[in-house]
């Protein structure tokens, strides 16, 4: 393994945020709206509310994490270090099936904005492979093409809020919040936990800054920095948006609809806006799938340094110096989950693994020193429980399959574990 090229230096904290904001505006303003409003109603507010707290938490966590260990795998390289090889495992495994499911989300996504219908699945597998292409030939490119993706999905969502606000105006947007407690009452405490474990299938994108701690200059003061101010900005506009959806098209028309942001910028009458949101929102999902390949395909790396994936997938590109193995076969999962998965039940499975993942860093950032403490213990405390709280509402089969995909991962480890034994 000394042979192997090594990964190098080359973000500095404007790359490494706009990273992190590639993988989280395009999930959840473009893909969880939908479903959490099914959950809660206008009550959804709550729920994100609660995802942010969560997600907050857990990104302090990883920060202080990721300021002690810059190394490339997020929790997987965490959870070794400071909680031994089987939690490492086990948040390794839930990242890379989570985010392969967060994967086929972002294509499934792209497709239903950009394609025809009846050609969804075709155009998903084609944007899967072009985009695993880019990574293929450099994070510098992934970079720049994420900035690019970034500042036009800003400007999109800025038409956005204006029809919303055309068409409802200021004051009627917040007096549509006033429907909230009803609705609250009626989703109950498990509809809104259900809509705020959906919800956070959006702020998970800072892990990917984690999971680039081997290409990040300065790791320690960099990634810290980087996951708090994307997370920061993410929260935002996703409160903005949040309410301007709900007002123009109220919580049974954002539960119903298949392209919620796209019916908002309709419904003034601005013809020309829809068609300009829709390629905004294509390009969102495109950005959050670049980021997430890379994501993948640096954890994958860092398990198949440890035997935890074969070893196969350790290798590093001599010229482009990415994984380029562990991209390919990201690349192939990938396009295997497009062609068998739909959206809502991808945004369920994706959760249940993000989330356990975080838990575990969470409980690795308890575990860390005093002198490497960043933050109090209390915030991890919060961020296990609401991972917990979250992973438990999320809907029935979501968690059947997570729970069964979990354990084939822990099968695996122990077969490979008792054959070296016996060696």
């Amino acid at each position: 393994m000394h042979s192997q090229p090594a990964l190098l230096r080359r973000l500095g904290l404007a790359d490494a945020v706009f990273l992190g904001l590639g993988s989280m505006i395009g999930a959840g303003v473009f893909a969880a709206f939908a479903p959490a409003a099914a959950a809660a109603g206008t009550a959804l507010l709550i729920g994100l509310a609660l995802a942010a707290i969560v997600a907050f938490c857990n990104a302090t966590a990883s920060a202080q994490l990721a300021a002690a260990h810059p190394t490339s795998g997020g929790t997987y390289a965490y959870g070794r270090a400071e909680l031994g090889p089987w939690w490492g495992f086990v948040a390794g495994w839930c990242f890379v099936i989570g985010k392969l499911a967060s994967c086929a989300a972002m294509a499934l996504t792209f497709a239903a904005y950009a394609a025809p219908p009846g050609w969804e699945r075709p155009v998903a597998v084609v944007a899967v492979a072009a985009l695993a292409a880019v990574n293929y030939f450099g994070i510098t490119r992934t970079a720049l093409l994420t900035r690019i993706i970034v500042v036009f999905v800003l400007m999109t969502l800025a038409v956005v809020v204006a029809a919303g606000i055309d068409a409802e105006g200021i004051p009627d947007v917040w007096r549509g919040v006033q429907v909230l407690r009803t609705d609250a009452v009626d989703a109950g405490a498990y509809g809104i936990l259900q809509s705020a474990g959906l919800l956070f299938f959006a702020f998970a994108g800072y892990a990917r800054i984690a999971t680039l701690g081997e290409e990040v200059r300065d790791p320690r003061r960099t990634i810290p920095r980087a996951i708090v101010l994307s997370l920061g900005i993410a929260v935002g506009v996703y409160g903005v948006i949040a309410l301007t959806v709900l007002a123009t098209l109220g919580p049974a028309g954002t539960a119903v609809s298949l392209a919620p942001l796209a019916d908002t910028a309709a419904s003034p009458g601005w013809p020309w806006a829809e068609p300009l949101v829709r390629v905004g929102a294509a390009a969102a999902s495109l950005g959050a799938l670049l980021a997430l390949i890379a994501g993948i395909g640096r954890t994958s790396l860092a398990m198949a340094r440890e035997d935890d994936l074969p070893r196969y997938f350790a290798a590093v590109h001599p010229r482009w110096r990415v994984p380029h193995r562990a991209e390919v076969a990201v690349a192939l999962l990938v396009i295997a989950a497009v062609l068998l998965v739909d959206l809502r039940g991808a945004i369920a499975f994706s959760s249940f693994g993000v989330l356990i993942y975080y838990f575990i860093a969470n409980v690795a950032a308890w575990r860390q020193a005093a002198r490497a403490r960043l933050y109090p213990r209390a915030l991890q405390a919060l961020g296990a429980a609401g991972c917990v709280a979250l992973v438990v509402t999320l809907p029935t089969l979501g968690v059947i399959v997570g729970a069964l995909v979990v354990l084939v991962g822990i099968g695996y480890r122990a077969i490979r574990l008792w054959v070296q034994a016996r060696r």
